[in-house]
């Protein structure tokens, strides 16, 4: 009996061609063949959701938590034009304006009052406001992704995207960002004044990787700048002021596809994820977590593969949760299929409180990653705190919808050793299990829900 060529799908599976989240991750997007819904982050609720009948979208794209979007028609029935983005105002429900070209929009960044549009070989800047001014115009390299990135923190300038040569990135500074407008009563802290200009002319270009750029991110100040190539393997950090190489991380060894790095808002930590279905956390600051190394780093000299930084955490996020695929081999989908890629996922950070709260005390705050995948689930995720906080969650973090995926546990490999196992002592076995738990740097699963369907699953 031959399974190769079959799959297992669901009777009714969750479609979601494109979700992601808004500057902050307060609220993200969600794009299925029905129309689009907007969803609260944390805690997972719906807010709103639209559908339409004459056609799908290929995304959605929030500004800040504004009822400002930006659409963009895909699939195979297109709502609006692959060369057409139109801007939609969510609380009225209607099309405001629209802004049409000659050739498809590749990708799309935003922040209070600017949007940048890229092309295949070039970005097009806008000023919104009462009305929407096409300002600047940019050349790029061949850029297929439409990569680009924009820091959207208050009194932040800089755009980033990729250059005329390949594996370079051209940094421009706009106008500063206006500060979000306070609401509510007055904050205790004062409002944060805008920075002082910089000492220096900022450089313009950053030579990051040599092949062809997959990724490209900023956070929020526009301080730093990650970079990840085709190869899939590294993550570079820049500093966006001198153009220095900060850090280097290895996700792995084996090529990946990297579909994002997110910065942690306070800049300490970055996180990654790929098609290897990994999340992987990396410290940024030397008084954090400290990363991998290997125990080989002394050659590092002579081979520059030991001095890689390996990330001090991870998760391993269950693939298929809605279809599960026992294909042998990996088929090329188009971009315009009505097909959901279950593999993929989208991560962001929050801060919630914390699941491990002493009981008479107030939980406190800390940040949390959650993870968004196209087929439907919505995991949020804790960091490991020392070494003795990486089981499984007490029940006030116990999935509150249903249980996530199981994963395959994989056994570690064993060194070869004379001696049997059967042989060991206890001692020796209580030993081994200890050293284990603080290799054990995983991620904890607080919570596990299902979004994307519009029928109570959010």
């Amino acid at each position: 009996m031959n399974l190769a060529r079959h799959s297992i799908t669901a009777t009714n599976p969750i479609q979601i061609f494109d979700t992601r989240f808004e500057a902050d991750c307060q609220i993200f997007t969600t794009t299925t063949p029905a129309g689009f819904a907007v969803y609260q982050t944390w805690p997972l609720k719906l807010i709103r959701k639209r559908e339409f009948s004459g056609g799908t979208l290929a995304a959605v794209v929030p500004c800040h938590t504004s009822s400002l979007l930006f659409l963009l028609g895909g699939g195979r029935s297109p709502l609006y034009p692959p060369n057409k983005v139109v801007v939609w105002d969510d609380v009225a429900g209607e099309e405001v304006a629209e802004l049409e070209f000659r050739e498809r929009v590749r990708g799309l960044a935003c922040r209070r009052g600017w949007l940048a549009v890229s092309f295949r070989r070039r970005v097009v800047v806008f000023e919104v406001g009462e009305t929407i001014v096409r300002r600047h115009e940019f050349d790029t390299c061949d850029n297929p992704r439409g990569l680009l990135a924009m820091a959207t923190g208050a009194y932040a300038t800089l755009l980033a995207f990729p250059g005329r040569q390949m594996g370079h990135v051209q940094l421009v500074h706009l106008s500063p960002c206006i500060p979000p407008t306070p609401v509510g009563p007055p904050p205790s802290v004062p409002p944060a004044r805008p920075p002082p200009p910089p000492s220096k002319h900022p450089v313009s270009i950053i030579a990051a990787h040599e092949s062809t750029l997959n990724t490209i991110t900023v956070p929020q100040s526009g301080r730093m700048l990650a970079t990840t190539s085709s190869r899939g393997t590294l993550v570079r950090i820049w500093d966006t002021l001198t153009g220095k190489l900060l850090r280097v991380f290895r996700r792995g060894s084996d090529k990946a596809e990297i579909y994002g790095v997110a910065f942690r808002p306070d800049e300490k930590e970055v996180c990654v994820w790929s098609d290897k279905g990994t999340v992987h956390v990396f410290s940024l600051i030397t008084s954090g977590p400290s990363n991998r190394q290997s125990s080989l780093s002394p050659l590092a000299s002579l081979i520059p593969y030991f001095d890689s930084e390996w990330s001090y955490a991870q998760y391993r996020i269950p693939a298929q949760a809605s279809h599960i695929s026992i294909s042998s081999t990996s088929s090329t989908r188009s971009p315009t299929a009505d097909v959901t890629d279950e593999e993929k996922c989208m991560v962001g950070w929050i801060q919630a409180q914390s699941d491990r709260s002493e009981p008479d005390h107030d939980p406190p705050m800390e940040y949390q990653l959650i993870a968004l995948t196209y087929s439907g689930g919505w995991y949020r995720l804790s960091l490991p705190q020392g070494t003795s906080n990486v089981s499984s969650p007490s029940a006030a973090g116990t999935p509150l919808s249903s249980s996530p995926p199981r994963v395959s546990s994989h056994p570690r490999p064993r060194t070869s050793s004379v001696s049997s196992t059967t042989s060991r002592t206890e001692k020796g076995k209580e030993r081994e299990r200890d050293r284990d738990r603080k290799d054990n740097r995983e991620l904890v699963l607080e919570e596990y829900r299902k979004y994307g369907r519009w029928d109570g699953w959010g």
